[in-house]
């Protein structure tokens, strides 16, 4: 009989963790709330929080959904970030400077980490879905500081 019971126990937790994995959000009863991301990002991208708070101290992990050719100059973060592709594929490079020619392609299912402090840029091919992993409160620093979307003025 104890045997029994802690089999059902031991389900019943692996269960629960499978079901608040990232790679489960959406698809097993909770749906992502899409919104426009913060003013930080150049306009056109649209971000939904899968866990945690970005504003907030502690771990958070957010999806950001990318139209084809957006594009994210140069800058850092504070803090490492992993980052895995749910759909599409991202354009990554590694510098100060937005260089197409110096990108990688991260495909669908691809995953990988960016140090903090590293300075990388961005760009979509086909309509794209980033997930992000990373340690709040969210920072984003741009390289060249007239890059920043939330520092120009309103038409």
């Amino acid at each position: 009989m104890r045997v029994l019971v802690a089999l059902c126990a031991s389900l019943l937790v692996g269960t629960s963790l499978v079901a608040q994995t990232p790679d489960s959000a959406g698809k097993a009863g909770k749906a992502l709330t899409w919104g426009p991301a913060p003013a930080v990002f150049p306009a056109g991208v649209k971000m939904a929080v899968v866990s945690g708070n970005p504003a907030a101290a502690g771990p958070f992990t957010v999806q950001l959904a990318m139209p084809d050719g957006y594009k994210i100059m140069p800058h850092t973060h504070p803090t490492d970030e992993r980052v895995t592709i749910r759909q599409g594929t991202l354009l990554v490079g590694m510098g100060d400077s937005f260089d197409a020619a110096k990108t990688n392609p991260m495909l669908t299912g691809a995953s990988g980490n960016v140090p903090a402090k590293m300075s990388h840029f961005v760009q979509a091919k086909g309509a794209t879905v980033v997930e992000v992993s990373t340690t709040g409160p969210f920072a984003m620093t741009y390289v060249n500081p007239s890059d920043d979307p939330s520092k120009k003025a309103a038409p």
